[in-house]
């Protein structure tokens, strides 16, 4: 009953956010009862401002649940400003180092969105060559103003070779903030949001909407779809996986594309598996945030290890994936059970120095 009810919440959330990315006129297909259902998580997993960006010129605006979102649109377009003056700090100061970086998800993937507000920025995601972690991380600790929330990856993790070299040459310079910055290829940036997707169990509703919004407004000049797919044929399963999501759910356009029969191709589990995330796409409640103690409390005080032995129990999709198993029909537990022995391996491993 539980995860029906959670499938139901998921499937008005898709419906709400289905085409919201694109630049059309006010569509009356919502009702204010299904918003106000669907309205905290939407706001809390980052797709409020898209919401109103869908509803706006409509009777829904003028409602008290859609000024809420027209709240949420406001104030996501002034943090947008805010993340660009970081990005622009950030990339001046690797400049100055002599370090090269791509700038990755984040204000990367907002290009595909009408407005660069429309969709959320958090740490800034940077894509930097291997052995230049150390040399990177103290030119952003230099930088002028407060600090900067930098993620840095070193290589490039959904390559099958990890060529930063040649994704660095093949990238596209864009402004922000009246610096000039590298972003990856449409392609692969497109393959990375599909990739990331995944790996996280597609909890977020966002995540979704930005491989939307990347598919439809790629552009031809330079686009490769054999870059997009890549050679590695379990990882092209996965991109098929998240465009035949994006749509299914949400109404992507993949007319003409080699990707036009992706939604009918799904395993029959991942769609609605999908939808029950949705319900809670809260970050509390993803791992580790769930979880109640790190793992070496117990070894000390097993009190309440079986209960949080339970939080532990992976999303099926991202458990999938993370030990490189196939997206078919077959049941999840195995690969869940996989993911879990993976995880308690490291933890066993570390744990011997306590």
């Amino acid at each position: 009953m539980a995860e029906r009810k959670a499938r139901e919440t998921g499937r008005i959330i898709a419906h709400a956010l289905e085409g919201a990315w694109r630049v059309a006129g006010a569509r009356e297909e919502l009702n204010e009862a299904d918003l106000k259902r669907v309205a905290v998580p939407l706001q809390a997993s980052g797709a409020g401002a898209l919401l109103w960006w869908r509803i706006k010129g409509t009777a829904l605006a003028r409602t008290e649940v859609g000024e809420g979102f027209r709240q949420v649109y406001r104030q996501q377009t002034l943090r947008a400003c805010i993340a660009e003056q970081n990005v622009a700090r950030a990339f001046k100061a690797l400049k100055q180092a002599g370090v090269d970086a791509l700038l990755v998800k984040g204000l990367a993937a907002a290009r595909a969105y009408p407005e660069q507000g429309l969709r959320p920025s958090g740490d800034i995601d940077l894509c930097i060559r291997p052995g230049e972690a150390a040399r990177a991380r103290r030119a952003l600790e230099g930088a002028a103003g407060e600090p900067l929330w930098v993620d840095l990856h070193e290589g490039w993790e959904e390559s099958e070779t990890r060529d930063f070299d040649g994704l660095f040459s093949r990238a596209e310079a864009i402004t922000i903030g009246g610096v000039e910055v590298k972003v990856p290829a449409w392609d692969e940036h497109l393959r990375l949001l599909c990739l990331h997707l995944l790996r996280h169990g597609a909890w977020r509703p966002l995540w979704l909407c930005d491989v939307a919004a990347a598919f439809e407004r790629r552009t031809a000049r330079g686009f490769e779809w054999a870059r997009l797919i890549g050679d590695d044929a379990r990882r092209a399963r996965w991109v098929a996986c998240a465009v035949g999501l994006a749509a299914r759910l949400l109404g992507a356009r993949v007319d003409g594309t080699p990707f036009e029969r992706a939604a009918e191709d799904l395993p029959r589990w991942l769609a609605p598996e999908v939808l029950k995330q949705w319900a809670t796409p809260f970050p509390q409640m993803q791992a580790p945030m769930r979880y109640r103690a790190p793992m070496r409390k117990y070894l000390r005080e097993p009190r309440g290890v079986f209960k949080d032995l339970a939080r532990r129990w992976p999303n099926p999709i991202e458990a999938t994936v993370r030990v490189g198993g196939p997206l078919n029909e077959w049941p999840r537990w195995p690969f869940q059970l996989a993911n879990c022995l993976t995880r308690t391996t490291r933890f066993l491993a570390g744990a011997k120095g306590l």
